[in-house]
């Protein structure tokens, strides 16, 4: 070796490791960050996503998520790469290389690993995506909206990331260099990072904000709303958060520095306790990263089972097998041509029950929206005719439901669910009602609310006062209503399917609509010569779900369309069918955030074991039996693996269930949300055992590379 060159050339090829962690981080976190924003924006994704929905806004945070903490490792990461070069630059100081010589060579490393390790990120983190969407595809469920596509725009974001990935090395690296004590460099190895004194109370403390910080961020958006009038932007709802994470950081503070043992036990792990302590601040920090990482991985992957089997205890309960509704002026399949349906199929129909509806328009308060420099604010009116709702007689209802019941005359009662909840659903208690063919008006006085989930969001009215308001209403402002059943309802699925065509088949243009449509506010829009929001038209443009015909298999036609019948076999058998796109897309994510976790977590703990490698020789060489360092060894594994699970997984936990609690109506758990909270409980069950399975491994890689049977 004659040159500067050489020498450090040999010195990279000694310690390949430390370069080759660099690397392998910042290849898995643009890995990552890129599948991830392939995914997010691609067409598939974001034509079914419905805009400003709640499920745009879980992707997105749990985007968040997954960026914040790829940006901390790699830049953890980063920090640790210089830690351990550090000597070695300090002896080329001491011997005489010149600052300008370590920079070029460092920087030549770093070109070649920040760019090679991002590009290959980049470039195969879309394959990655479309590899794990097509096995779902194979094992899983396909359907005619799963071919996945990529929107070239989606690499912005990750280059993005990959450029700060980049600018972080090198600004790191030029901090590095600048160093100017000789002696300061060559011992930054040796220095720990400990955490300040930490208190007892920083536990208690520490629960008591994340608990506070987790309702006060849920609940403060419905009282800007409600209370103030006022829609927030999502940074002053995001700033409610922020106690949570202030008290995250605490508990888990505390339990690096304290442990929740009692003193006995601080006593008994004082090794690994202090050893935990010296490296604090690093630890805690990947310990927050992994801790927000699960708890995202964990609400994404809560929506497949929760919305499963709620969708199938919601399917099973239902008390008719078959129901369908059609406005007036259709010409939809009558009893004779259901028969002959079923007949064909071999399907006995054993009851039917058909009856008339009619759509009145309702009062209400109307909100009028002003838009500020920051957020909306609305005021509100009332407006004698706000919109339709569907109305039946209590004959009509009691025949349909097979219900007993008897209003009195002037007063209208709306439907909830089986439960009594949903009423935002429903539609709320109305006082007047017009007829918006004759212009005829009646005032009522609201009913105790009638629960039957197969009519949730319409009324019944007395008899008597029907028959007034209904006379001389035009088809378009007419409905009919089939319930019927039939003897099997397991072997009737190509019964329901040839009946579903049927209805779609024979159904018009005029009600080609979602159910966003509403026939009564299209009236007022065009006697106001205006035109109507949520047309056709004007819902395409404004990014709504629009309704073809020809895509009736598609889960957009099936859970908007106004007129959708509720065939219990036919959404049983294609539910997974229907929303695969929405089920595939939350498991990815899932799979990509607990990957990173189990990455994030295996390379602090084989951190670990490389800096504190000679702290555990010492030790041996001190007599300390096997057994011994086994227990330091896991002490420390296992609070830096097995307390972000915990905490991760308490807290989402938690937070889920206050989620589900304060979203019904009125609060508490429905029989469905309480079945679908078992398979959450189940799936976080078998989720556990295998991150345990991953911390077991971690802990024997971990002994091996320490020398220490486990």
């Amino acid at each position: 070796m004659k040159t500067f060159s050489e020498v450090y050339a040999a010195l990279r090829r000694k310690n390949r490791g430390q370069y080759g962690l660099l690397a392998g981080c910042c290849f898995f976190s643009v890995l990552l960050i890129t599948a991830y924003a392939c995914m997010m924006r691609s067409p598939t994704i974001l034509t079914i996503l419905p805009e400003g929905g709640d499920s745009r806004k879980q992707v997105m945070m749990v985007f968040v998520l997954a960026v914040l903490g790829c940006a901390v490792f790699t830049t953890y990461a980063a920090g640790l790469f210089f830690r351990q070069k550090s000597r070695e630059t300090g002896v080329f100081l001491a011997l005489g290389a010149t600052r300008g010589q370590l920079r070029r060579e460092l920087g030549r490393e770093l070109a070649l690993i920040a760019f090679g390790s991002c590009a290959a990120g980049a470039v195969l983190g879309a394959p990655l995506a479309w590899g794990i969407w097509q096995l779902f595809r194979t094992f899983l469920v396909d359907s005619q909206e799963m071919p996945l596509s990529f929107d070239p725009q989606a690499y912005l974001l990750a280059l993005a990331f990959a450029a700060y990935v980049v600018v972080m090395l090198f600004f790191l690296a030029a901090r590095f260099i600048r160093r100017t004590n000789i002696i300061d460099i060559v011992q930054e190895s040796h220095k720990s990072e400990p955490i300040r004194e930490v208190r007892r109370w920083y536990g208690p403390v520490g629960i008591l904000l994340a608990v506070l910080g987790a309702a006060a961020g849920y609940l403060m958006p419905s009282f800007f709303v409600r209370v103030l009038h006022w829609y927030a932007p999502g940074v002053v709802d995001a700033i409610f958060y922020l106690p949570a994470l202030i008290g995250l950081y605490m508990i888990l503070l505390h339990t690096v520095v304290n442990g929740w043992g009692g003193h006995k036990k601080r006593w008994k792990n004082i090794i690994s306790t202090s050893m935990m302590k010296f490296q604090g601040r690093q630890t805690v920090r990947n310990m927050l990263v992994m801790t927000l990482l699960i708890g995202g991985a964990y609400f994404a992957s809560f929506y497949a089972p929760m919305l499963s089997t709620s969708a199938e205890n919601t399917y099973a309960t239902r008390p008719i097998d078959y129901e369908y509704h059609w406005r007036a002026d259709q010409n939809l399949p009558q009893r004779d041509e259901v028969q002959a349906l079923a007949d064909e199929a071999n399907v006995e129909i054993t009851s039917w029950a058909q009856q008339g509806a009619a759509v009145l328009g309702t009062d209400g308060m109307r909100q009028i929206e002003t838009e500020t420099g920051f957020g909306a604010t609305y005021t509100t009116e009332y407006a004698e005719i706000l919109n339709g709702a569907t109305f039946f007689s209590e004959s009509a209802y009691n025949a349909l439901t097979g219900q007993h019941v008897d209003l009195q005359p002037g007063t209208c009662a709306n439907v909830l669910d089986d439960e009594g909840g949903s009423g935002y659903i429903s539609g709320g208690d109305v006082t007047h009602l017009t007829n918006m063919a004759t212009g005829a008006e009646m005032d009522v006085t609201p009913a105790e609310p009638l629960w039957y989930t197969m009519l949730l969001g319409c009324y019944v009215l007395d008899d008597a006062d029907y028959a007034v308001l209904s006379e001389g209403l035009t088809d378009l402002y007419r409905e009919e209503y089939v319930f019927f059943n039939v003897a099997d309802v397991e072997n009737s699925y190509a019964f329901a399917n040839a009946l579903f065509n049927e209805i779609v088949d024979r159904s018009g243009p005029a009600v080609e609509v979602g159910d966003y449509y509403d026939d009564v506010e299209a009236e007022l829009a065009a006697r106001a010569g205006e035109p109507y929001e949520f047309s056709p038209e004007a819902a395409a443009a404004s990014g709504l779900e629009t309704i073809d015909y020809d895509d009736r298999d598609s889960s957009g036609f099936r859970n908007y369309w106004k007129y959708m019948p509720q065939f219990r076999i036919l959404d049983q058998n294609d539910f997974v069918t229907t929303m695969a796109v929405f089920l595939m897309l939350f498991i990815f994510i899932a799979i990509v955030c607990f990957a990173a976790v189990i990455v994030i977590a295996f390379t602090r703990c084989m951190t670990i074991a490389l800096v504190n490698a000679r702290v555990y020789d010492d030790l041996r060489h001190l007599g300390a039996p096997n057994a011994y360092l086994f227990r330091s060894v896991r002490g420390q594994i296992s609070r830096v693996f097995l307390v972000p699970s915990i905490v991760g997984t308490g807290l989402i936990w938690a937070f889920y269930m206050m989620i589900m609690y304060f979203n019904s109506d009125p609060y508490g758990f429905t029989s469905a949300e309480l079945a679908g909270i078992t398979s959450c409980a189940a799936m976080v069950a078998g989720v556990s055992v295998l991150l345990y399975v991953v911390y077991r491994i971690t802990r024997r890689s971990v002994c091996r590379a320490l020398h220490i049977h486990s």
